[in-house]
């Protein structure tokens, strides 16, 4: 499939600041599964640092905007043609250890409800428990848009029983690293047809062995396939933060963020 992609993202600031700094990694992955053409970053009015991998394997690219600023806009573009390989991520180079992404973090950390969650799963092999823990963490956490924030840990979205999609994947990844499987936070995009799909998306990868990683999109109960396109990864979402970035100036932040998927002619 030959999706094409601008996301915009605006920073606002109530007072000038002296300087803004970002990390991106914003550039899809180069895996089996997708890649990308024509792809830009632009950032407004910003003076383009270092560029490099990391250890996961997500291009890295640092921006500075030099003050007085009232405004920063990043501007993403480009197509991607993306295939199905059945979630699993074939082709992608990382340096990370597996068994770094056993650690949990304060949003992926277990209470009783994930543990009970976990313990009840089944499967005869580590394929078929990760599809289990994923089917029920779609059972246990009904998609709601709003009813969750930024801050919402996998054992509050739980417990609450509505998230979107960053809730489905905290807590499958804290279920599946209960269970002794490796699993990390994937952030990308997501298309879909209906009006109200999400664009921006996130859903989780399980390290199966003999397979590598095998992403899980709870959310859509289903594994990724040609309509998602990955952009990083990270122990949880704030790990696998898209855009980061430091302030030098005290202001009130705000921020709107666009994001359009859609299918290219081929």
């Amino acid at each position: 499939m030959l999706l094409s992609v601008r996301h915009v993202t605006t920073y606002a600031y109530a007072q000038p600041v002296r300087r803004v700094v970002q990390s991106l990694r914003l550039t899809p992955t180069d895996c089996a599964s997708q890649t990308h053409s024509g792809w830009t970053i632009e950032v407004s009015d910003a003076v383009e640092g270092s560029r490099f991998r990391d250890g996961c394997g997500d291009l890295v690219r640092a921006f500075t905007v030099r003050g007085p600023v009232e405004q920063v806009r990043v501007t993403v573009s480009g197509t991607v043609t993306t295939t199905d390989t059945a979630g699993i991520l074939k082709g992608h180079k990382e340096s990370v250890p597996v068994v770094a992404w056993l650690t949990e973090t304060p949003a992926t950390a277990p209470d009783a409800g994930l543990r009970e969650l976990a313990a009840a799963a089944t499967g005869g092999d580590a394929l078929a428990l990760a599809h289990d823990l994923s089917r029920r963490v779609a059972d246990a956490i009904v998609w709601t848009p709003g009813a969750t924030d930024a801050r919402t840990t996998a054992a509050e979205a739980l417990a609450l029983g509505k998230g979107v999609c960053q809730d489905h994947a905290q807590a499958l990844i804290c279920a599946a690293r209960l269970r002794e499987l490796p699993a990390r936070y994937v952030t990308g995009y997501l298309f879909s047809a209906a009006e109200t799909g999400e664009a921006a998306h996130a859903w989780a990868e399980i390290w199966i062995e003999g397979l590598g990683w095998v992403g899980f999109d709870p959310a859509n109960r289903c594994c990724p396939d040609e309509r998602h396109i990955r952009l990083a990864c990270g122990r949880d979402a704030a790990g696998a933060a898209p855009v980061r970035g430091t302030v030098r100036g005290t202001a009130e932040e705000s921020t709107q963020i666009a994001v359009a998927v859609a299918q290219a002619q081929q």
